[in-house]
């Protein structure tokens, strides 16, 4: 959880979550471009990726050893 490497791959993982969230909801909804309200969509995705971040810090104790990933490279 110390080194770059981690931030790098829990940030990656943040991000493809945060657009994942962003992009269901203006689907979901079914509303044009113009009628999304971005505030609270953006607070929903923030809240997914700040989620997907604290898993990345919890995965530190299951996967790899420094891994954000809870799987173990074997």
């Amino acid at each position: 959880m110390w080194s770059v490497e981690f931030w790098k791959s829990a940030g990656e993982r943040a991000l493809r979550t945060f657009a994942q969230v962003l992009l269901s909801l203006i689907v979901v909804g079914e509303t044009g471009f113009m009628d999304v309200d971005w505030v609270q969509a953006g607070s929903v995705a923030g809240l997914a990726a700040l989620a997907s971040v604290l898993m990345s810090v919890v995965a530190t104790g299951v996967g790899d050893k420094g891994s954000a990933s809870l799987v173990r490279d074997r």
